[in-house]
Protein backbone atom coordinates (compact mmCIF):
# COMPACT_ATOMS: atom_id res chain seq x y z
CA UNK A 1 0.00 0.00 0.00
CA UNK A 2 2.50 2.69 1.04
CA UNK A 3 4.78 2.25 -2.13
CA UNK A 4 1.52 2.40 -4.01
CA UNK A 5 1.16 5.59 -2.04
CA UNK A 6 4.74 6.72 -2.03
CA UNK A 7 6.92 4.54 -4.23
CA UNK A 8 8.17 6.52 -7.65
CA UNK A 9 6.46 6.18 -10.51
CA UNK A 10 8.33 4.65 -13.73
CA UNK A 11 8.70 7.54 -16.38
CA UNK A 12 8.87 6.60 -19.93
CA UNK A 13 11.69 8.78 -21.75
CA UNK A 14 9.89 10.78 -24.58
CA UNK A 15 13.05 11.65 -25.79
CA UNK A 16 16.63 9.71 -26.54
CA UNK A 17 19.57 10.20 -28.47
CA UNK A 18 20.68 7.95 -30.75
CA UNK A 19 24.70 6.58 -30.79
CA UNK A 20 26.30 6.18 -34.10
CA UNK A 21 25.72 2.21 -34.72
CA UNK A 22 29.35 2.22 -36.61
CA UNK A 23 32.44 3.57 -36.87
CA UNK A 24 32.72 5.70 -40.27
CA UNK A 25 31.33 8.19 -41.82
CA UNK A 26 28.03 9.72 -41.42
CA UNK A 27 26.08 10.46 -44.24
CA UNK A 28 22.39 12.15 -44.40
CA UNK A 29 19.86 9.72 -45.44
CA UNK A 30 19.40 11.76 -48.95
CA UNK A 31 23.13 10.82 -49.91
CA UNK A 32 22.03 6.78 -49.92
CA UNK A 33 22.56 5.44 -53.30
CA UNK A 34 19.26 3.81 -52.81
CA UNK A 35 15.69 5.56 -53.67
CA UNK A 36 14.02 3.13 -50.85
CA UNK A 37 16.15 5.10 -48.35
CA UNK A 38 17.04 8.49 -49.93
CA UNK A 39 13.65 9.19 -50.80
CA UNK A 40 12.35 8.43 -47.13
CA UNK A 41 10.18 5.20 -48.56
CA UNK A 42 10.70 3.68 -45.37
CA UNK A 43 11.36 6.63 -42.81
CA UNK A 44 13.82 9.13 -42.05
CA UNK A 45 17.35 9.32 -40.78
CA UNK A 46 21.11 9.00 -41.42
CA UNK A 47 23.15 6.71 -42.81
CA UNK A 48 26.86 5.61 -42.42
CA UNK A 49 29.46 4.51 -44.18
CA UNK A 50 31.59 2.01 -42.17
CA UNK A 51 35.37 1.73 -41.82
CA UNK A 52 34.99 -1.80 -39.37
CA UNK A 53 32.29 -4.33 -39.60
CA UNK A 54 31.15 -3.91 -35.84
CA UNK A 55 27.50 -3.11 -35.63
CA UNK A 56 26.22 -1.82 -32.41
CA UNK A 57 22.90 -0.52 -30.49
CA UNK A 58 22.40 3.05 -30.90
CA UNK A 59 19.85 3.02 -27.80
CA UNK A 60 18.50 0.64 -24.86
CA UNK A 61 15.39 -1.37 -26.17
CA UNK A 62 14.51 -4.68 -27.62
CA UNK A 63 15.15 -6.66 -30.43
CA UNK A 64 11.87 -6.76 -32.84
CA UNK A 65 13.48 -8.38 -35.81
CA UNK A 66 16.27 -10.18 -36.78
CA UNK A 67 15.93 -10.69 -40.67
CA UNK A 68 16.72 -13.56 -41.73
CA UNK A 69 19.70 -12.63 -43.94
CA UNK A 70 21.34 -11.02 -41.00
CA UNK A 71 21.39 -7.86 -43.22
CA UNK A 72 19.31 -6.19 -40.61
CA UNK A 73 18.06 -5.35 -37.19
CA UNK A 74 14.89 -3.42 -36.37
CA UNK A 75 15.22 -2.49 -32.38
CA UNK A 76 12.11 -0.39 -30.46
CA UNK A 77 14.10 1.71 -28.14
CA UNK A 78 12.58 2.67 -25.07
CA UNK A 79 10.76 5.69 -26.10
CA UNK A 80 9.02 3.51 -28.74
CA UNK A 81 11.20 4.67 -31.62
CA UNK A 82 11.18 1.87 -34.10
CA UNK A 83 15.01 1.89 -35.09
CA UNK A 84 15.81 0.23 -38.95
CA UNK A 85 19.79 -0.43 -39.24
CA UNK A 86 20.31 -2.05 -42.59
CA UNK A 87 23.94 -3.56 -43.11
CA UNK A 88 25.00 -2.31 -46.52
CA UNK A 89 22.92 -2.07 -49.39
CA UNK A 90 21.17 -4.93 -51.79
CA UNK A 91 23.04 -7.13 -49.03
CA UNK A 92 19.51 -9.28 -49.16
CA UNK A 93 21.05 -11.35 -51.60
CA UNK A 94 24.13 -12.20 -49.80
CA UNK A 95 21.98 -14.85 -47.84
CA UNK A 96 23.80 -14.10 -44.87
CA UNK A 97 26.83 -14.82 -45.82
CA UNK A 98 29.68 -12.81 -43.74
CA UNK A 99 26.81 -11.38 -41.20
CA UNK A 100 27.53 -12.85 -37.41
CA UNK A 101 24.84 -11.76 -35.36
CA UNK A 102 24.72 -11.64 -31.89
CA UNK A 103 21.29 -10.98 -30.47
CA UNK A 104 17.61 -12.58 -31.14
CA UNK A 105 14.47 -11.35 -31.36
CA UNK A 106 12.96 -10.31 -27.94
CA UNK A 107 16.18 -9.49 -26.45
CA UNK A 108 16.63 -5.92 -24.47
CA UNK A 109 20.06 -4.53 -25.41
CA UNK A 110 21.65 -1.84 -23.94
CA UNK A 111 23.53 1.33 -25.64
CA UNK A 112 26.89 0.15 -27.32
CA UNK A 113 25.94 -3.35 -27.40
CA UNK A 114 27.19 -5.44 -30.55
CA UNK A 115 24.72 -6.46 -32.71
CA UNK A 116 26.38 -8.00 -35.93
CA UNK A 117 29.65 -8.55 -37.19
CA UNK A 118 30.37 -8.65 -40.64
CA UNK A 119 32.75 -8.81 -43.24
CA UNK A 120 33.05 -5.53 -44.90
CA UNK A 121 35.53 -6.94 -47.66
CA UNK A 122 32.90 -9.28 -48.22
CA UNK A 123 29.98 -6.65 -48.48
CA UNK A 124 32.09 -4.75 -50.78
CA UNK A 125 32.89 -7.57 -53.29
CA UNK A 126 29.03 -8.86 -53.21
CA UNK A 127 27.13 -6.01 -53.09
CA UNK A 128 26.38 -2.71 -54.39
CA UNK A 129 27.14 -0.78 -51.38
CA UNK A 130 28.63 -0.76 -47.45
CA UNK A 131 26.75 2.69 -47.24
CA UNK A 132 24.72 1.50 -43.68
CA UNK A 133 21.28 3.55 -42.84
CA UNK A 134 19.61 3.87 -39.81
CA UNK A 135 16.04 4.89 -39.83
CA UNK A 136 13.09 5.36 -37.70
CA UNK A 137 10.26 3.81 -39.28
CA UNK A 138 7.31 4.71 -37.17
CA UNK A 139 7.58 8.82 -37.64
CA UNK A 140 3.22 9.11 -37.17
CA UNK A 141 4.73 8.14 -33.49
CA UNK A 142 7.40 10.48 -33.40
CA UNK A 143 7.16 14.52 -32.59
CA UNK A 144 10.82 15.62 -33.70
CA UNK A 145 13.97 13.82 -35.04
CA UNK A 146 17.20 16.14 -34.55
CA UNK A 147 20.32 15.02 -36.90
CA UNK A 148 23.81 15.67 -36.10
CA UNK A 149 25.47 17.31 -38.41
CA UNK A 150 29.12 15.31 -37.69
CA UNK A 151 30.84 14.04 -40.60
CA UNK A 152 33.02 11.16 -38.85
CA UNK A 153 31.81 9.07 -35.75
CA UNK A 154 33.04 6.40 -33.34
CA UNK A 155 30.75 3.62 -32.73
CA UNK A 156 29.01 3.82 -29.44
CA UNK A 157 30.36 7.30 -29.00
CA UNK A 158 29.18 10.21 -30.47
CA UNK A 159 25.03 11.01 -30.37
CA UNK A 160 24.37 11.18 -34.18
CA UNK A 161 20.30 11.77 -33.92
CA UNK A 162 17.40 12.85 -30.89
CA UNK A 163 14.47 11.81 -31.25
CA UNK A 164 11.23 12.65 -28.82
CA UNK A 165 8.12 10.52 -29.26
CA UNK A 166 4.65 12.01 -28.91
Amino acid sequence: MFKKIFGKREEVLKSIQLIAPVSGKMLTIEEVPDPVFSQKMMGDGVAFEPQEGKIVAPADGEIIQVFPTKHAIGIKAVNGAEILIHIGLETVGMKGEGFTVHVSEGKKVKQGDVLVTVDLNLVKEKASSIVTPMIITNLNDMQSIEKSSLSSVIAGEQAVMTIEAK
